[in-house]
């Protein structure tokens, strides 16, 4: 039962490893992608940073049980105005499937913020030294 946590953790924070990388291969992309939903050419470049740098950070956080909560709290601090921003148009069916994803996805991560890392992971290890 030890090991649950650390998969929950892994599974919960794998897609934003995933997407934090695709943002650094297509960098140009993601920024056009930014600026086609009306954010000004100027900020995409420093929120693009701003995301890959939380997301990358925050998943790896989780991930490693290293400071879970803060990482955690990272990852919802991109969540929270990404899911605002880029899926609220509710017309579409797949806007609604990515909103939801997402409140599942704050929703795991509080679970972290609240319970922490659990028994296998880097914070527990430093607890028992």
């Amino acid at each position: 039962m030890n090991y649950i946590p650390l998969a929950a953790r892994v599974f919960l924070s794998v897609i934003f490893l995933r997407s934090g990388i695709n943002k650094i291969l297509d960098f140009a992309g993601t920024q056009e992608f930014m600026a086609s939903t009306g954010i000004p050419a100027g900020l995409t470049g420093f929120l693009l940073v701003g995301s890959i740098i939380l997301e990358l950070l925050g998943a790896l956080s989780v991930i490693l049980g290293y400071k879970a909560r803060w990482g955690a709290i990272a990852l919802i601090v991109f969540l929270v105005p990404t899911t605002l921003l880029f899926h609220t148009n509710f017309a579409e069916d797949m806007q609604i499937n990515q909103f939801l994803k997402n409140l599942g996805l704050i929703g795991g991560l509080l679970m972290v913020v609240y319970f922490g890392s659990g028994p296998i992971s880097v914070d527990r290890r430093k607890d028992l030294a």
